[in-house]
């Protein structure tokens, strides 16, 4: 293990991973065992919130703990999408500072709904803002910063009529023609994503009087994500044609990590779902393969909290891992999603770390992961335990296959017949 701060060559090798040892999450702090259910709900799984709180993800300030967001529907539309679908557009206002950010929700619904059906719902947060997802012409185009690196229409990091549409990674239509609702918003509408974006997000927001920075075990902006989620589940909560016991809360890549976040501290999500999440994520630290610690802290040294900078290059330090943060779901439905291309995010180290996960998802009750060796890729590959996993041939992305993949595991848990 090299020093903190110097850079170390990045191990693509299975034969250099090395040895590691986990730490056991049935077992408390003071060495005593969690033998119930009981016990993990109120003793183990506090302990470990406050763990991975105070040392990686960053606590949320209480102002903003105890937001009561306003949300105003500001569109409807019954005919969106050639008669496809309903498409609804609202505006969640957390703060009354007219500087705050706002969250832009969208919202689609299966056209021609039976009066009072409510229909499950997938929620996503986005890479390119509202309107890339469709060429929709009633989805209002972003005003907000967007990385220029991204689809086509982004220029000089503010998105243009030619960025319409322009993003394959939720496939609005074939969701709805599977019986889903999908609302999504983009996650920069939150906190913009570079080292300066809380000062256009919602940390800036609820930052104390005469404080310029977060606390070290204060909100990173994975946390701050997590947080705008929990707020877009304030208003499906109130939504009479959404069924709120029935979201699925999915992620990609570092939406992924946020996912998996949002889905510890929020149990109103029925089903979280990471794809390709990779370090911070659902992938182990301690297995030293592919993306790093050092890597999160130097390249988004935003994404986490301060007190994480301590464990650059140091991961054998960690007090905790990513299994740890999957078990803190149980006992409700988990999918992990890999892809066979993407080393960087360690596909094996994912399904590692979920397999550790095992022994809280069964101490709840649960059949667990129920796989026992790492399967062969391949599209139909998707097990269906309560903790499901999928890895699939190609590269590190979101494909229609995913989704399908998502939607039969959700039909899975929630029994639904097609």
């Amino acid at each position: 293990m090299t020093t903190q701060g110097r850079k170390r060559e990045i191990n693509y090798e299975e034969s250099r991973v090395g040895t590691y040892t986990l730490p056991d999450p049935l077992v408390c702090a003071d060495g005593t065992p969690v033998k119930t259910a009981d016990d993990w709900m109120a003793r183990r799984r506090p302990e470990l919130v406050k763990l991975f709180e105070s040392q990686m993800f960053g606590r949320v300030p209480e102002a903003a703990r105890s937001v009561k967001p306003r949300c105003v529907v500001t569109s409807e539309a019954k005919d969106a999408l050639s008669g496809k679908a309903i498409r609804r557009l609202v505006d969640i206002h957390v703060s009354d500072d007219p500087a705050a950010p706002v969250i832009h929700l969208l919202v689609y619904l299966p056209a021609n709904l039976d009066p009072g059906k409510r229909v499950p719902l997938f929620l996503c947060l986005n890479f390119w803002a509202n309107h890339a997802i469709s060429d929709d012409p009633g989805i209002p185009l972003s005003t907000r910063w967007i990385r220029s690196e991204g689809p086509p229409g982004i220029v000089n990091d503010r998105a243009t009529e030619k960025a319409r549409g322009s993003d394959h990674m939720i496939p609005v239509e074939r969701i709805l023609a599977r019986g889903y609702a999908v609302a999504t918003t983009y996650y920069g509408d939150i906190e913009e994503d570079h080292v300066g974006g809380l000062r256009n997000g919602v940390r800036g927001t609820f930052l104390r009087p005469g404080q310029a920075e977060p606390a070290a075990d204060e909100w990173g902006a994975i946390a701050a994500w997590a947080w705008g989620l929990s707020r877009a589940m304030d208003y499906l909560e109130t939504s009479p044609d959404v069924d709120a016991n029935r979201v699925a809360l999915m992620g990609h890549s570092r939406l992924g990590k946020t996912a998996l976040w949002a889905g510890v501290n929020d149990p109103r999500f029925a089903i979280v779902i990471s794809n390709n999440s990779g370090e911070g994520g659902a992938a182990l630290s301690k297995r030293d393969y592919g993306e790093t610690i050092e890597h999160l802290n130097s390249s988004f040294p935003h994404w986490f909290c301060g007190n994480y900078k301590a464990f650059t290059n140091r991961e054998d330090a960690l007090p905790f891992d990513q299994h740890e943060e999957i078990a803190l779901i149980a006992p409700r439905p988990v999918l992990i999603v890999s892809a066979e291309e993407d080393r960087w995010a360690d596909p094996k180290g994912e399904f590692l770390a979920a397999k550790a996960a095992e022994p809280v998802y069964k101490l709840m009750g649960t059949d667990g992961l129920g796989l026992d060796l790492w399967p062969k890729p391949a599209v139909d590959s998707l097990s269906t335990g309560t903790i499901g996993y999928r890895i699939r041939p190609g590269k590190h992305d979101v494909t229609v296959d995913d989704w399908i993949a998502y939607m039969d595991f959700a039909d899975h848990h929630w029994k639904i017949r097609r």
